[in-house]
């Protein structure tokens, strides 16, 4: 897989966080309407954060109201870059490329223009051999995320998911604290994908740069839980590409300190650790390539504070 090398002007922070963020606001706990989450979208695009932004992630059964909702802000200008979206799909793979196949040749102008694209789709996996029919369901030229369960061996998850080009997916967290994985299930994950060269995003749970209690919801009595931050999960993914053990990846997914993590044109350094720019292009475009958030100006907020732009 081509590495994009990073420009002598990237810092090494915006090589990490470069397009990380999937917008996910029609989901918990945002649970925005689509017209909302629509004109969001439209306006991050456009902001000065823009670069951060992903995709729009949008459940199968959304498309209609997608395409009525988003119709008036996709992009019509020759040359401009098309809306993304990530579908998440249902436990019939089949008719989930089916729908995907129709709402792209709608929004296809020619070979070369679109207005709209869903080139990618996420699924659900309830056994290693649900790989395989996922494999044969989707098109190769669609990225297919494959989550694994909250509980279990990874291993033949994985396994069965470096048989082919898919890529993994891990639920980092939800609205209740059951919903969110321990470290040694993140570690696992991070560590099982970096070993069996298998890409990986991330969804829900990660609205915070560092981890930390924080509220579940927006709720103004929401009970608070420990999440765990986007930084400590995509810095761990970084190390263990470097080849750190799983001592050093565990203790970057418990970092808490802010003023521990040094940002910088060539690196980003924490803890006697050094990720250069090449390093984490690399990893962006090979390991950790994303994680789902419904709320888009949360990371980006904290990210600024934290000085990593």
């Amino acid at each position: 897989m081509p590495v994009r090398v990073p420009l002598i002007t990237d810092p090494a922070v915006r090589v990490l966080l470069d397009g990380l963020i999937d917008y996910a606001g029609l989901f918990p706990p945002a649970s925005l309407g689509m017209p909302e989450a629509v004109r969001h979208y439209a306006r991050y695009r456009g902001g000065e954060a823009g670069w951060m932004l992903g995709r729009f992630v949008c459940g199968v059964g959304q498309f209609a109201e997608f395409e009525r909702c988003a119709e008036p802000l996709l992009p019509r200008d020759v040359g401009a870059l098309p809306w993304r979206l990530a579908a998440v799909g249902t436990s019939d793979y089949a008719a989930d490329a089916a729908a995907i196949e129709r709402v792209n040749a709608c929004h296809r102008w020619s070979a070369e223009e679109c207005s709209a694209v869903v080139d990618v789709v996420e699924v659900r996996l309830a056994s290693p051999d649900d790989v395989a029919r996922a494999d044969a369901a989707f098109p190769d030229d669609l990225t297919v995320y494959l989550e694994v369960p909250a509980q279990g061996d990874l291993a033949p998850y994985l396994e069965a998911i470096a048989l082919t080009t898919r890529r993994a997916k891990l639920r980092t967290g939800g609205v209740v604290p059951d919903a969110f994985p321990s470290a040694e299930r993140v570690l696992d994950f991070v560590h099982g994908c970096v070993d069996a060269r298998v890409p990986f995003k991330c969804t829900a749970g990660l609205h915070h740069a560092l981890g930390g209690a924080y509220a579940l919801t927006y709720e103004p009595d929401a009970a608070h839980a420990p999440m765990y931050g986007f930084l400590n999960v995509f810095l761990a993914a970084a190390l263990a590409a470097q080849g750190a053990t799983r001592d050093v990846t565990a203790r970057m997914l418990a970092e808490r300190d802010a003023t521990s993590l040094h940002f910088d044109e060539e690196a980003i350094r924490w803890g006697g650790e050094r990720l250069d720019r090449v390093h984490l292009a690399r990893v962006r475009e090979q390991v950790a390539i994303a994680f789902g958030s419904c709320s888009f100006t949360e990371p980006v907020s904290e990210a600024r504070a934290l000085g990593a732009w």
